[in-house]
């Protein structure tokens, strides 16, 4: 079965700023099917647009910034 976007279903997104870009913590659900956990990194790159890269390791900092999102993301996965 081929990936389908229109049944991929956002249930909760915050995103945490900081110096590098943003972190993005998000809950969905594909199909009706279990909820999961989504983080995502996008960097600022050159004229201010937006380029996403491999979220890989995280500073202290960028930890401590999502550390309230990913609490609050676990009451949208019941």
């Amino acid at each position: 079965m081929a990936y389908d976007s229109s049944l991929d279903q956002q249930l909760f997104a915050k995103s945490w700023e900081g110096q590098g870009g943003r972190l993005t913590v998000a809950v969905y659900s594909y199909n009706r099917g279990a909820k999961k956990l989504q983080i995502s990194r996008e960097l600022t790159v050159e004229e201010g647009r937006p380029g996403f890269a491999k979220l890989g390791r995280l500073t202290k900092e960028e930890l401590q910034g999502i550390l309230p999102l990913l609490q609050e993301a676990v009451a949208h996965m019941d």
